[in-house]
C-alpha cells in the first residue's frame, strides 16, 4: 500500500498562517473548514465550499469535528480543552508556536511532511529565503533607520520576533523588545525614524493621525518627516510566505525612495 494513502485528506485549519501554506503547498483542495480570518489572508478558499468555523482561541469541538477532519492545524493561543476533546475523537492535531524566521520556516516543512508535500515544502522554503536576501543585498548600503513596528495600539504591543528580523532585512534597526508591551514614553525616547502600524485584525484600518497626535510622538523624527505607516495586518502578523510581501512593505516604508509605494503599505499622508 503506498504511503501517499496515509497522508490526510480533511484538513480544518484554524490559522491563517496554515491556509496560507497549505496554498502555496497546492493542497487547498484538502482543506474541509477553516476560520473566517483565513478569508482574509487567503480568498482563493471564500468559494462557499467550506466550513467556516472559529479560531483556535474560541474553538468548539462539535464544529471542528462536522468536518470530519483528519488533521486538524492550529496555532497559539488555542483552547486546551478544545484540543483535549478533538484528540479524544482519534483525530490528529498539530499545534504551531512560531516566533522566529527559524521557526516559520520549521513550521511550513511539518506541515508538508504531514501532508506528503515535503519537496514543494522546501522549494516555498527556499523561495522566502532567498526573497528575504534579495532585499537584505538591496539594502545592505543603505543608510539604516531606527523603527518602531507595533502590532496593537492599547496597550501598545511590539511587533513579533520574526517581523524584527524582517524589519533588518529591510535596512532598518528595530526599536524595544520584540512581542512585548511598551509605553508611549519609552517609544518617544527612543526617537523612531519610522513607525509602522500593523495592529492584529485591523487590516489596514489603523488610525495613524491619532497614533501621531495622540501619543506624545510629535516631535519624533518619524512624524515631523511623516514617515509614519500602516502595513496590512495580514502581511507582517501571518507567519507565513505572505510575509514576503509585508517584507517588501517595510522596505518601502524604511527607503521610500528607493522602493517606492509597496503593496499594503500606507502612509499617513493618505487621507482616509
Amino acid at each position: 500500500m503506498s504511503a501517499t494513502n496515509h497522508t490526510p485528506r480533511r484538513i480544518v485549519s484554524l490559522q491563517p498562517s496554515a491556509t496560507v501554506t497549505l496554498r502555496d503547498l497546492g493542497l487547498l483542495d484538502r482543506l474541509v473548514a477553516c476560520t473566517k480570518y483565513c478569508l482574509d489572508v487567503c480568498p482563493e478558499v471564500a468559494d462557499g465550499s467550506r466550513l467556516i468555523v472559529s479560531d483556535a482561541w474560541s474553538a468548539q469541538t462539535a464544529q471542528i469535528l462536522a468536518a470530519w477532519p483528519d488533521l486538524v492545524l492550529a496555532s497559539v493561543p488555542y483552547q486546551t480543552e478544545a484540543v483535549s476533546e478533538i484528540l479524544k475523537a482519534g483525530v490528529r492535531f498539530l499545534g504551531l508556536a512560531p516566533r522566529a524566521l527559524a521557526d516559520i520556516y520549521t513550521d511550513i516543512a511539518v506541515i508538508s511532511g504531514c501532508v506528503g508535500a515535503s519537496e514543494r515544502g522546501a522549494k516555498v522554503i527556499c523561495g522566502m529565503q532567498a526573497a528575504i536576501e534579495d532585499v537584505r543585498r538591496q539594502t545592505a548600503s543603505l543608510p539604516r533607520k531606527r523603527v518602531f513596528s507595533e502590532e496593537w495600539g492599547k496597550p501598545i504591543i511590539a511587533s513579533q520576533p520574526w517581523v524584527a528580523e524582517l524589519v533588518d532585512a529591510a535596512g532598518g534597526e528595530f526599536l524595544g523588545k520584540a512581542g512585548a508591551q511598551c509605553s508611549a514614553e519609552e517609544i518617544a525616547r527612543l526617537d523612531p525614524e519610522v513607525i509602522v502600524a500593523a495592529w492584529c485584525g485591523a487590516g489596514d484600518r489603523v488610525p495613524l493621525a491619532k497614533i501621531a497626535s495622540g501619543r506624545g510622538w510629535g516631535e519624533t523624527v518619524a512624524v515631523r518627516n511623516s514617515q509614519v505607516y500602516c502595513i496590512s495586518d495580514e502581511l507582517l502578523n501571518t507567519p507565513a510566505p505572505t510575509l514576503v510581501a509585508g517584507l517588501r512593505a517595510l522596505a518601502g516604508a524604511i527607503h521610500p525612495a528607493v522602493f517606492g509605494r509597496q503593496r499594503g503599505l500606507r502612509p499617513m499622508t493618505d487621507v482616509r
